[in-house]
């Protein structure tokens, strides 16, 4: 596993998000700060952190992130820089080529971006005509305005390896197999509704689980109730640290050891039956 320390604090950073694009700034800085005054080397922000993720208004808060027009990248990577810390940037609306995606950026203690991760999956729900009846629910579509990444994203940071994926990402086990079998551990950002799935993907894979939700703000201008309970799950699927659906930062300790407790009382790895199945990633790896 590349990790240059064995135990670090983590702090999950659940932000109250709305529709006043600076004050989300602002706050996003101040939650980040305090949670590295008290001793946070990995700080994480939710999905759609500068803004209410209502799709029809995602491309008015939209920033080029490659051509260094992002005030919101640019703010992380000076706070990363003055604490030295590491932040898993939740997720803005990117803008390139002409097509707006849903990316997360990984920000060192120099201050750079580490790496990009845009969101693999794209969500849709389509209600029965009798569900929209008795709920109201409408359809949510995500592809109607986003553009799906195709790539998975692993970086090495200070703290370790580190597995990126946005919200519906961690639905699906393969991407969490993958991580893991190349020693990262699990990231996610978003409205989380399923502890069983933040759970799963710790127990099955062996490895720590982080989750950041926004916080659930009735007022907003979004296009679903936002869930909250962000959480730290052990590779044991244990919740180490989680929190309700208002403002809030929870911390908690991950340790290395664990994982490597876990993986040799256990050997999933080993017992894994190669010849019956396979998983490959995009870079034609076997897994």
């Amino acid at each position: 596993m590349a990790s240059h320390i064995q135990k670090f604090k983590i702090a999950l950073c659940q932000l109250l998000v709305t529709s006043d694009k600076e004050r989300n700034i602002a706050r996003a800085r101040e939650l980040i700060e305090d949670a590295a005054l008290k001793g946070s080397k990995l700080i994480v922000l939710p999905e759609m952190w500068n803004c209410p993720l209502s799709l029809q208004n995602l491309s008015k808060y939209a920033e080029d992130i490659d051509a260094q027009d992002s005030p919101s990248i640019s703010m992380l990577s000076e706070v990363a820089a003055c604490h030295e810390i590491t932040i898993i940037g939740g997720s803005i609306p990117e803008k390139a080529n002409g097509q707006l995606f849903n990316t997360c950026c990984v920000l060192g203690p120099d201050g750079q971006v580490k790496a990009k991760h845009r969101k693999v999956r794209i969500y849709y729900f389509f209600p029965s005509d009798s569900e929209i009846k008795k709920t109201g629910d409408t359809t949510f579509r995500e592809s109607d305005t986003l553009t799906a990444g195709d790539t998975p994203t692993i970086v090495d940071t200070d703290v370790g390896s580190i597995g990126i994926g946005i919200c519906h990402d961690i639905r699906f086990p393969e991407l969490a197999m993958l991580y893991r079998s190349r020693g990262a551990f699990n990231m996610s950002t978003g409205e989380l509704l399923w502890e069983l799935m933040q759970r799963s993907r710790a127990v099955d894979n062996q490895l720590f689980v982080a989750t950041c939700s926004p916080a659930r703000n009735p007022n907003a201008e979004s296009d679903y109730m936002i869930w909250g309970h962000s959480s730290l799950v052990g590779p044991f699927g244990d919740m180490i640290a989680t929190t309700g659906h208002d403002e809030a930062t929870v911390a908690g300790e991950i340790d290395y050891s664990m994982i490597h407790s876990r993986r040799e009382n256990l050997s999933l790895a080993e017992q894994r039956r190669g010849v019956i199945y396979k998983t490959v990633d995009v870079l034609g790896q076997i897994a």
